[in-house]
């Protein structure tokens, strides 16, 4: 089976993520910077809305995930998901217009917006990544080439998006952020019109059977939702989820700094002019996915070759890898600002530096840990799984928007936690440092007992 190609289907669901992804990463390039300079609120403000709306929306799979699985099936809820969606960033559209004529109103539209917009990625989101399994036979090795594949396109989404976006919105005027937003809409209507016209053709069981469908349909095509009582393998299978999920919260708190946080940095202490042109803050945000599909390749050839000598790492080790590059990644930018005073920018190169490492360490942990969930997770439970997998996305959120709160500004007193007073960017720095350290290390000590408990599921 691994010389087959891929069913048409994987690409149908490529290109819909793409899309969907331009759309959210395209807003998030602007987020921060259209709540502080359009609607003038503070740094600390922006990032604990920031932290909130990216935490739910990675909650809220937890929920589309079951309703999917128990009600609606996968299409259903990823076209209801779509359509909130784009209403949601046409609602963004309209605060960044009314934000110098009706500020009030404008922050309504911002949290309508959000609120419209993570219910529909709560519905969208955990269906589209299970559909990728369901494309396949029951322990086909292509599926974790296929995620590799799936994740391109989330790149290439993300990696368009804030220089579409970022051009249109970031342009040192707070009135044009409205025409980011609008460009984030018409992505997703883009990704909800393809999915719509080619559903029925190409997401097909290897028998021609459909997939996604509402649970009772799946019965009467054979494919039975049973609540069978779980065996012990399948406990011990799903417990591996749930303790590697732990871990991934240590990986995203850090490494979704790149919303928040590091665009005040790229902001207000980067050197961002070439050739007599300012690079736009929000395009550092395109630096990961233009790493991420230039190494996909690298690090799935690196995988295939140990693999064929006995010598792949089991997933969990994998994962503990990709917190090391991390923390290796806000080594480097400590480094890089250890001394540097208030008001001093310093080259792009330490940015960029840190943006690659970080993209390394996100191959080495997000595609793997979607396959994960898939191959470890029984079909009746994929759906709830994934949501759960998300929903240790959620909480990172939420804490990235917490510890960008603690960055660190002259004339504010020094920020603090646990003691550990924050008095300048080195400092903040370290602490991602250590966080993503500590975890790296641990993960890699349980990863032996992890492999043991996936009972031969790599």
């Amino acid at each position: 089976m691994t010389n087959q190609a891929h069913p048409k289907g994987l690409y149908l669901l490529f290109v819909t993520e793409m899309w969907e992804r331009f759309s959210y990463y395209g807003m998030r390039a602007i987020f921060v910077l259209f709540m502080v300079k359009a609607l003038m609120m503070d740094k600390a403000a922006a990032s604990g809305i920031y932290g909130t709306y990216t935490g739910l929306v990675y909650l809220s799979p937890l929920i589309g995930g079951y309703i999917a699985d128990r009600y609606w099936g996968n299409r259903r809820s990823i076209v209801l998901g779509g359509i909130l969606m784009a209403i949601g960033q046409f609602m963004m559209f309209f605060s960044g217009m009314l934000h110098e004529t009706a500020i009030d109103m404008a922050t309504i539209l911002l949290y309508g917006g959000l609120t419209t917009l993570i219910i529909g990625n709560g519905m969208f989101k955990p269906n589209i990544s299970s559909m990728v399994g369901q494309l396949y036979p029951a322990g086909d090795k292509r599926v974790d080439s296929a995620f590799t594949i799936f994740y391109m396109g989330i790149n290439a989404g993300s990696l368009m998006a804030p220089l579409v976006c970022g051009t249109l919105g970031d342009t040192g005027n707070p009135a044009d952020f409205k025409w980011g937003f609008m460009a984030a809409g018409f992505g997703m209507l883009l990704s909800l019109t393809v999915f719509t016209l080619f559903k029925d053709k190409y997401l097909l069981t290897p028998e021609g059977q459909p997939i996604g469908l509402p649970p009772k349909k799946h019965n009467e095509s054979g494919h039975a939702i049973t609540h069978e009582p779980l065996t012990r393998v399948e406990i011990q299978r799903l417990s591996v989820i749930l303790i590697v999920s732990a871990f991934v919260i240590f990986f995203w708190s850090a490494f979704e700094q790149a919303g928040a946080s590091l665009t005040f940095f790229a902001d207000e202490q980067t050197n961002r002019g070439v050739l007599g042109f300012t690079i736009p803050a929000s395009f550092f945000q395109s630096i990961n996915p233009i790493a991420i599909v230039l190494f996909a390749p690298v690090f799935a050839w690196l995988w295939s070759k140990l693999g064929s000598r006995g010598l792949e790492p089991a997933s969990p080790a994998k994962m503990a890898l990709g917190l090391l590059f991390l923390s290796i990644g806000y080594l480097v930018i400590a480094f890089g600002v250890d001394g540097l005073q208030p008001g001093v920018k310093v080259s792009m190169m330490w940015l960029t530096s840190l943006y690659i490492l970080h993209s390394f360490g996100e191959l080495c942990l997000s595609p793997i840990g979607l396959s994960l969930v898939v191959k470890l997770s029984p079909a009746r439970f994929t759906g709830m799984m994934m949501g759960i997998w998300f929903l240790s996305n959620a909480v990172s959120n939420k804490f990235a928007g917490m510890l960008s709160e603690l960055y660190p500004e002259p004339g504010k007193p020094a920020p603090e936690l646990f003691g550990y007073a924050i008095n300048n960017l080195h400092d903040f720095f370290m602490l991602f440092v250590v966080m993503a350290g500590v975890a790296s290390l641990i993960l890699f000590l349980l990863s032996s007992h992890l492999k043991k408990m996936m009972h031969g599921l790599q």
